[in-house]
């Protein structure tokens, strides 16, 4: 029989080590004891979300959570842990080594064979484990030895070893809307066993004005765990003061928010006319040259908590919206910074997200290709779909061609300077121009092309001269391949026939 081996390594059941909720802070109290209690993620937990569906048929596969810090990623571990009554062991991966995970995988193996029992185990920050690390773990992912259960705020298919990867399903856990940490910040207010308004809680319980608590929520930037910390000092500060509401409850003020989260209260509202009044300052100073007003707006957002995925939504649609072909690289700087806002996270994403405010600040301008696309889209709803010329027409059966389908179109590349012109449009808007390049930027050099290429249109077109077998196309080099496929398919239609 295995001889059962002590605790003092490896992972570690979380209820051993719980310190009495007196000692604990706010947000380790106010856990969520059941998937019903869990806020957020709907799209993995809510009623029809896979994890909890797979749960109620007691199974789960090794899995990796991704989302930002407050999100509930060590929460929602314990929780499926407790759903499907395994045992809940946990790791860091700051704190643990090879040694430690080998000891892990003793007990869920002595758990396994004793009790029948699997284990659970959860990895906090599984991208700081070495690849030495991850691949100790390999094998008893795979055998189900342990369901394993990873934790990481960094882009996994960055920072994880590929193997086990491959043996672990990654879902997304996004950050909190505003309501769903003002659920949690309620809860906490009103909770009699676990919060605020009980034994725990100062004498007469807690409360916050509509601007503290508001104010709160939009500091949290969708981090529950943040918004408790903040709660719980707030409430202290205004408990050593005495401050409370005419019911009696300890009630901080705003100034005692700013000064738990050490942060200065902004004259920003994420759901309200801050927001809309900062973000439109920052557009109209993008689309006016101005890159120090553009970096002040930026900067306000992002101290006052702006979801930075909107920022750099912002960015993205100013480059095309406001640059264009004026400045194509505008755009490649634009989606780089949400790239690198998804690698690497704030704060460091705010020199990207800068580089790109002032680059686009600074871009030459033009809004020729939002107007273009504009007339383009007024005239198919005005239109409708039209008919496709048939020259232009895709004849997918040499058959076809007998209904016009595909004949009298010209290969651009067969002619001097690789353009010839022809219809594109439908018939009924042939004449019809979309796109007029301005003067500013690389779309004056796109208006010269434009304007030498209709010069040329109005010349006796040249085809090229190809003399040589080299100079063929992809196309004709395929077309033996083809042909030889399309005679083995009837021959072996035939075959199949007799």
């Amino acid at each position: 029989m295995p001889t059962p081996r002590t605790k003092a390594g490896g992972a570690r059941p979380e209820a051993l080590f719980k310190p009495p909720p007196e000692r604990q802070p706010l947000a380790a109290r106010m856990r969520p004891r059941t998937l019903d209690e869990f806020v957020g993620q709907e799209h993995l937990v809510g009623e029809r979300g896979p994890l909890r569906r797979s749960v109620a048929r007691g199974h789960l596969s090794s899995i990796l959570l991704w989302g930002p810090p407050g999100t509930g990623k060590t929460s929602l571990a314990r929780l499926l842990a407790q759903e499907l009554n395994a045992e809940f062991a946990t790791m860091s991966a700051v704190m643990s080594g090879v040694a430690d995970v080998r000891a892990t995988i003793a007990q869920a193996q002595d758990r396994l064979a004793l009790n029948q029992q699997r284990t659970i185990l959860f990895l906090d920050e599984i991208h700081r484990f070495n690849k030495a690390q991850q691949d100790a773990l390999l094998p008893h992912v795979e055998d189900g030895t342990v369901t394993l259960i990873g934790a990481t705020t960094e882009n996994p298919y960055f920072e994880v070893n590929s193997a086990l990867l491959s043996r672990m399903r990654v879902w997304r856990l996004e950050t909190l809307p505003d309501h769903a940490v003002a659920t949690v910040v309620r809860r906490a207010l009103t909770d009699e066993e676990r919060g605020l308004a009980g034994s725990l809680g100062p004498d007469g319980g807690a409360a916050l004005e509509d601007a503290a608590f508001e104010h709160l929520v939009s500091l949290a930037g969708g981090d529950a765990r943040s918004a408790m910390n903040v709660l719980e000092g707030a409430v202290a500060l205004a408990e050593s003061e005495d401050v409370r509401d005419a019911a009696g409850h300890v009630s901080p003020r705003l100034e005692d928010v700013e000064a738990a989260a050490q942060q200065r209260v902004l004259a920003y509202d994420r759901a309200g006319d801050g927001h809309y009044d900062t973000v439109s300052a920052f557009i109209k100073s993008l689309r006016g040259n101005d890159p120090d007003a553009a970096l002040y707006w930026l900067a306000a957002m992002i101290a006052a908590g702006e979801d930075p995925r909107f920022i750099v939504r912002r960015l993205i649609i100013a480059a095309s919206e406001d640059v264009g072909n004026a400045d194509p690289r505008a755009l490649q700087v634009a989606v780089a910074a949400a790239q690198a806002l998804d690698h690497i996270g704030l704060p460091e994403a705010q020199y990207a997200m800068a580089q790109a405010t002032t680059y686009i600040a600074s871009a030459p301008k033009s809004d020729s290709v939002g107007r273009a696309y504009g007339a383009a889209l007024a005239d198919i709803l005005a239109k409708g779909s039209l008919p496709v010329p048939n020259h232009v027409r895709t004849a997918g059966d040499r058959r076809m061609k007998t209904h016009g389908i595909g004949v009298g179109y010209r290969y651009p590349h067969d002619f001097e300077g690789d353009d010839i012109e022809q219809q594109y449009l439908p018939d009924e808007l042939a004449s019809r121009r979309y796109y007029v390049p301005g003067d500013q930027g690389y779309e004056a050099t796109i208006a010269a092309r434009m304007d030498a290429r209709a010069e040329a249109r109005r010349a006796k077109p040249r085809k090229k001269d190809r003399p040589s077998p080299a100079t063929a196309s992809m196309t004709d080099a395929m077309r033996p391949r083809e042909g030889e496929r399309k005679r083995l398919a009837d021959t072996q239609n035939k075959d199949a026939a007799e």
